[in-house]
């Protein structure tokens, strides 16, 4: 599943900061907010739609599963009802089939429940040269995923001359395979360009059980509950250790750990076991609309699933395994890490679970580290490049851990921007991905990656230069050193950012934009900082219990910021005090303090307190920030510190840069950003953002 040459889009972050997982756009993969899931079951007439919809409804429960039927929809909706219907032009008939999916899609909004609707894609009397398509643009807006019953033409061909209560025209069999693969043709190219997932069942015996898993498994997998269920695997690897490592190795799998490209061998093998050859289908995948989008990986984990059963699956996996050895600079350097208490290594991988368990096993390395990565529906995620940023995010956060990131690829680099320490594997020019020295180009010169390369066979050539990129030796005297070195997450700087959240993008256009000024910009400017404490002070900081009052007039338990009475907000004047007020009614109990100088901030306000959250508008050249968390640091030398703010100069987060060595010097500091910029700001008059916020531009 690991087809990696078309380039990945990167998020505009840097090295060493926790990001947040992209939302794409519907096109590419990711459902809009609230939209119902909706199940289309589709055949040529025949295929027995009808019959696994009244077998699945005996079986899922109809609090959650709600089942319709395309002519009686229709039949409900038209006056007249189907003989009305019947009778229309092709235009009316348009009109009032996507009316009736428009349906579906508002009851289902309503009820909460997944839709599953049987309908037509196409009808094609034989004495016609090309089919009917009765598919409209409101079905392929609405649905999410499509189930194709690829039934044998011989098995519907008995069924339509025996079935007595809807009489069909007699149809060759040659003109039923003709229809039937012109409808899988176009189906799927259609599901592709609208982001539906598409599912082809084979086998008329095995149909009922495998809609029964896919049905259950469409209702519930979203990309946020990928993600939860990609942290859970991670979680339970953790508690394997004795002892929590202070230091993880994150491995991407294919081109990395190992020199082959498991996927491709997966296909080629599978290939070799049928009469006629199987195309690779993930190439043209994932280079098609949905991109390498989280849709496009669970499309992948699909494809997989239609190809091949459970058992053949274990077997060809097994037989990739054997053709795949792990690089040996990482097998000694995994072999280091067994030995250490305070080491621990994860392979987080887009390809085959199954493939890189076997890998590790037959290499002696399954009982030191853990494979994260999906395949099939029973693994219950897929990993994208948001996902493996995800799990090093979690590793820092939530274990406390010291991250280094090898990767190959642009699917790679969120997670090599998110970890704190990355390694770019550079292998054969013939075999790597083509559009990694671009990407790795543009990260590097604007300050948002700081990565090492480690050159895998040592005969292969460089990825851009040794000044860009730095040479490594993975089994080298100085980087084994810094491998052991001890780390303490508590004194690191630790930088958080919205910058591809959507609410971040919408709040981030009203600063923006010119025409928002004075009291609008400044309601601005309260609302990102409302969400920026809800969304990431509440992480950072955590919650408590508390009692309130509950609306139906009992004693209830809440939530608040842990110590909220004890926090101190600090306004850093003239341009933080908007964001900050906003902070402020996010945590009402706070103590609030305005502050144009360092000065300003006296012992009281930090001595007894649990936490300082210094807000300001931008963080440019950094100097202010700096000021004010040295003097807190001059008052207190660990209480900790939040630095919040609209938007931080990209170069001032890389690690390389000054300010966040001096930040990071200070221990126990977080930075926490609406977004993260790779301009930067000079601004004066019209473009000061003090001066907008006060409506002070014409003072130049």
């Amino acid at each position: 599943m690991s087809h990696r040459e078309q380039e990945m889009p990167t998020r505009p972050a840097n090295n060493n900061t926790n990001h947040q997982s992209n939302q794409s756009p519907p096109k590419n993969g990711a459902n809009p907010v609230h939209t119902p899931t909706v199940i289309g079951i589709y055949g040529i007439p025949g295929a027995g739609k009808t019959f696994l919809r009244d077998q699945l409804r005996q079986v899922l429960s109809p609090t959650s599963f709600h089942f319709y039927e395309g002519s009686e929809m229709i039949a409900n909706l038209v006056p007249g009802g189907l003989k009305a219907f019947q009778q229309m032009d092709v235009a009316g008939k348009t009109q009032w089939r996507g009316r009736a999916i428009d349906n579906v899609r508002t009851q289902s909004l309503k009820n909460g429940k997944t839709a599953v609707v049987t309908g037509h894609f196409m009808f094609w009397p034989e004495e016609d040269e090309t089919g009917h398509t009765v598919c409209t643009k409101n079905d392929l807006d609405i649905y999410t995923h499509i189930l194709y019953l690829d039934i044998p033409v011989e098995t519907i061909e008995q069924r339509r001359w025996n079935d007595v209560s809807k009489p069909r025209p007699l149809t060759s069999i040659a003109h039923l395979l003709k229809w039937q693969q012109a409808e899988k043709t176009q189906l799927q190219a259609l599901c592709r360009e609208h982001g539906i997932l598409f599912s082809v069942l084979t086998s008329d015996a095995t149909t009922k059980c495998r809609s029964l898993v896919l049905l259950r498994d469409f209702s519930v997998h979203t990309e946020k509950y990928n993600e939860a269920q990609a942290q859970a695997k991670l979680d339970s690897a953790m508690t394997l250790y004795k002892n929590a490592p202070d230091t993880m190795l994150v491995i991407d799998g294919d081109k990395t750990l190992a020199a082959q490209d498991t996927g491709v061998l997966f296909w080629k093998m599978l290939s070799e076991t049928r009469s006629s050859p199987i195309k690779d289908p993930l190439k043209s995948l994932f280079s098609g609309p949905m991109g390498y989008s989280y849709k496009a990986f669970r499309q992948a984990m699909l494809l997989y699933e239609d190809a091949i059963d459970e058992k053949t699956y274990d077997t060809i996996c097994q037989q990739v395994a054997s053709d795949v050895k792990v690089q040996p600079e990482f097998k000694c350097l995994l072999q280091l890490v067994a030995e250490q208490e305070r080491l621990g290594a994860v392979v987080v991988s887009c390809g085959l679970r199954r493939v890189w368990e076997k890998i590790l096993e037959q290499e002696g390395l399954s009982q030191s580290m853990t494979v994260i990565a999906g395949g099939r529906v029973s693994d219950g995620f897929v990993v994208t490049a948001n996902t493996k940023a995800a799990v090093v995010e979690r590793l820092q956060t939530l274990h406390h851990a010291h991250v280094w990131a090898f990767g190959d690829s642009p699917l790679d680099v969120p997670m090599l921007e998110a970890a704190d320490q990355a390694v770019v594997v550079v292998g054969n020019k013939l075999t790597r991905s083509k559009s990694m020295d671009a990407v790795l180009r543009s990260m590097v010169d604007e300050g948002r990656l700081n990565a090492r390369q480690a050159i895998l066979p040592p005969t292969a050539s460089l990825r851009l230069d040794t000044s860009r990129l730095p040479m490594v030796d993975l089994n080298g005297i100085e980087f084994v050193s810094d491998l052991l070195r001890r780390h303490d997450r508590s004194a690191n700087l630790r930088i958080y950012h919205a910058t591809n959240k959507n609410a971040s993008k919408v709040i981030a256009t009203q600063m923006r934009d010119a025409a928002v000024a004075g009291p609008a910009l400044r309601k601005v400017h309260r609302h990102a900082g409302w969400y920026l404490a809800h969304e990431y002070l509440t992480e950072i900081i955590g919650v408590e219990d508390c009692l309130i009052s509950h609306v139906l007039g009992h004693g209830a338990t809440g939530s608040r910021l842990v110590d909220e009475e004890k926090t101190t907000i600090v306004a850093i004047m003239r341009a933080g005090e908007p964001m900050a007020s906003g902070v402020s009614e996010a945590f009402p109990l706070a103590l609030y303090v305005h502050a144009k100088n360092p000065s300003d901030l006296t012992a009281d306000h930090v001595q007894g307190r649990s936490h300082i959250v210094l807000v300001d508008s931008v963080v440019n050249s950094g100097k202010t920030v700096i000021e004010f968390v040295q003097h807190v640091r001059n008052i207190s030398a660990d209480i900790r510190v939040s630095v919040v703010t609209g938007v931080v100069q990209g170069q001032c987060a890389s690690s390389r840069s000054a300010v966040y060595q001096k930040l990071d010097a200070c221990g126990n500091v977080s930075l926490v950003a609406l977004r993260i910029s790779s301009t930067k700001f000079t601004g004066s008059g019209t473009t000061d953002t003090g001066n907008r916020l006060f409506n002070s531009t014409h003072i130049l």
